[in-house]
């Protein structure tokens, strides 16, 4: 029996409320996977999405599946294929862009809960209307930022949203502060320069950090 949507987000709704930022992460060397999300899970950031977009993005999450405490999802599912391939390599969710009825089929065949992407009050209401009322409201800078999901979620105060895109420690609390958020995406947790040189300390203070805001 297929994930409903309903199901899929009770679960990432869930997910969601565990911290106020979910780290975006891109991994670009696999020896850095495991350490990585040891820093953010003690910084106090459990929640975490690992982007397809990199050679390395599917054994990334394999690695980090292993760290106690976390849960590693994929980021950047497109296709049917990447759902299958995330769900295999261990990812207990998924976050994509958008939505598509095969990418939404796949990850309800697949028992993957999925984060669908929205930037409008159209994307919004269709996938409402197909049973999610938890979704990614992105690139949330470029499509007009905290103005832009108060002024959505006026209408459609059912919905909640993880913004995505744009979202930093400057911003973060703008977002966070509106009723329909319930967490937000940030890359800044995992700087790829410290993450290169292994600063894993530094990480974790950030972590720890973005773990205090809301």
């Amino acid at each position: 029996m297929s994930l409903s949507a309903h199901e899929a987000s009770q679960r990432t709704r869930a997910l969601c409320n565990l911290a106020p930022i979910v780290p975006v992460i891109v991994v670009d060397d696999l020896a850095t996977a495991e350490p990585l999300a040891e820093a953010l899970v003690a910084g106090g950031l459990p929640v975490l999405e690992v982007t397809l977009r990199t050679p390395a993005a599917l054994d990334s999450i394999r690695a980090m599946s292993r760290v106690a405490g976390g849960h590693v999802g994929a980021g950047t599912l497109i296709t049917p294929d990447d759902v299958r391939a995330a769900k295999e390599a261990g990812a207990t969710f998924g976050v994509s862009p958008g939505a598509t009825d095969a990418l939404l089929q796949a990850c309800a065949d697949e028992d993957l809960p999925l984060l669908p992407g929205a930037a409008t009050a159209s994307e919004a209401m269709a996938l409402l209307e197909r049973g999610y009322d938890m979704l990614k409201f992105f690139p949330a800078e470029a499509s007009g930022g905290a103005p832009a999901l108060a002024a959505i979620g006026a209408p459609l105060p059912q919905i909640s949203f993880c913004p995505t895109g744009g979202v930093s420690p400057e911003n973060a609390m703008d977002y966070l502060s509106l009723p329909n958020v319930v967490c937000a995406g940030g890359s800044w947790v995992a700087p790829k320069d410290a993450v290169r040189q292994g600063q894993w300390d530094k990480i974790e203070e950030l972590a720890r950090a973005a773990a205090k805001l809301g």
